[in-house]
């Protein structure tokens, strides 16, 4: 079967990269697989793809609008200014792109003869839900939840997403969310990220760190992070906190280490190949985030064996992280609770052992052949329900610009 999935930017180093990378890996032994990125921001991807797996881009401009091969910037990205009638200009991205950039998307996506669309953040399902032909199972992945978009965002999905052949959540709690907000007029599946398997090797030793991973921006909330440590290195200066990741925030992160006089103590390590060794390295994995999917960078340190401390945001950790099992859930930005469950594990490593253990079991259970076994039976469900309405399908882009589109 052919499988297609649509990306932002193939090229970068975001969580949903990452689930879409080990996705692509897992299902290309026995499917055709083809990433196709909107934009390109570097020669060659950050994450490992299979060479079975295609990575074709399909507009080869960076995501400020200049081209991949040239410095000249595009004019077409001054009618973003003018009122559009498509129905995606809510996700935050959307600024982002021109006309010409829509118009590759959907022409993407119509070129496709059968089998699987997957779509990938809420601007792209939504294009997906009125452009994409009817032969195509077209499928909705939500890396986010439905509570963090704003309402304009969240008044089209609950117009559009019933038009899909199916729409896929990470957690429990979203799945919830979704089903009192589309009610039974859209398929909704709960599938989790899912994270390579792990090949047993002999362990380091585990050194004084805690450490977090993830893009250098709010959401990641680094920065209640840093003040949370500057609070455990009062009382345990021998450790230190190592954040890897790239991003905007980078400079504003680095000035807050210096004000709390941490220079020497959190280090801002930048985007490593080989996070996997630096989890194998640490003895505490910290999640500081102000909203979540479901993190891959936790399921990744919990295969590692390592214990959590983790805010209990919306909506990913409280799927993964048993309480007093597996890690320590604390309340939503509670930065000194953050630093006394952080003290907590330094001062127990008895602790941490027995945790870092129940981590690693837990981790088991996101597996990818767990999780490919998931997307195949949906596959299989979705192949077996097809009920093609060309009219309303393949009529979905003049619907969709008049406004008087209707739902399936």
């Amino acid at each position: 079967m052919n499988i297609r999935y649509l990306l932002h930017n193939a090229y970068g180093v975001g969580g949903t990269i990452r689930t879409v990378f080990n996705q692509a890996n897992a299902l290309c032994a026995t499917h055709d697989v083809e990433i196709a990125s909107v934009y390109r921001t570097a020669e060659s991807p950050a994450f490992a793809l299979d060479p079975r797996v295609r990575l074709v881009s399909l507009t080869d401009l960076r995501t400020d609008g200049t081209r991949w091969n040239g410095p000249s910037r595009r004019l077409l990205r001054r009618t973003r200014a003018l009122r559009n009638p498509l129905p995606h200009g809510r996700d935050f991205r959307y600024h982002r792109w021109d006309p010409m950039v829509d118009l590759r998307i959907i022409r993407y996506m119509r070129a496709q003869k059968d089998g699987v669309l997957f779509s990938t953040r809420p601007a792209l399902n939504l294009l997906s839900a009125w452009f994409a032909p009817g032969r195509l199972i077209r499928i909705g992945q939500d890396h986010m939840n439905f509570s963090s978009y704003r309402k304009g965002l969240q008044k089209r999905i609950v117009r559009a997403y019933p038009r899909l052949d199916a729409v896929t959540v990470l957690t429990r709690a979203d799945l919830a969310t979704y089903r009192e907000a589309l009610g039974d007029e859209a398929r909704l599946f709960r599938i989790p990220n899912g994270i390579p398997p792990r090949t047993p090797t002999a362990e380091p030793d585990r050194t004084r760190t805690v450490i977090a991973a993830g893009r250098l921006g709010q959401q990641k909330g680094f920065d209640m992070l840093i003040d949370a440590f500057a609070l455990v290195h009062e009382q345990h200066p021998e450790w230190r906190l190592d954040i890897f990741g790239a991003g905007q925030a980078r400079d504003r992160l680095t000035a807050r280490i210096a004000e709390r006089g941490l220079v020497d103590v959190v280090r801002l390590r930048g985007v490593t190949r080989t996070l996997d060794a630096e989890f194998a390295k640490a003895s505490i994995f910290a999640l500081s985030s102000r909203k979540e999917g479901l993190p891959m960078v936790l399921l990744e340190a919990m295969s590692a064996g390592l214990p959590v401390v983790s805010f209990d945001c919306p909506t990913g950790p409280a799927d993964v992280v048993d309480d007093e099992v597996n890690g320590l859930l604390i309340p939503p930005k509670d930065v000194p609770g953050l630093a006394a469950g952080l003290s907590r594990l330094i001062e127990a490593p008895a602790e941490r052992e027995r945790m870092g253990a129940a981590a690693r079991t837990t981790a088991s259970g996101y597996e990818m052949p767990v999780v490919v076994a998931r997307w195949e039976t949906l596959f299989a469900d979705l192949l077996g329900r097809r009920r093609v309405v060309p009219s309303q399908r393949d009529g979905a882009a003049e619907d969709a610009v008049t406004g008087s589109a209707r739902r399936r």
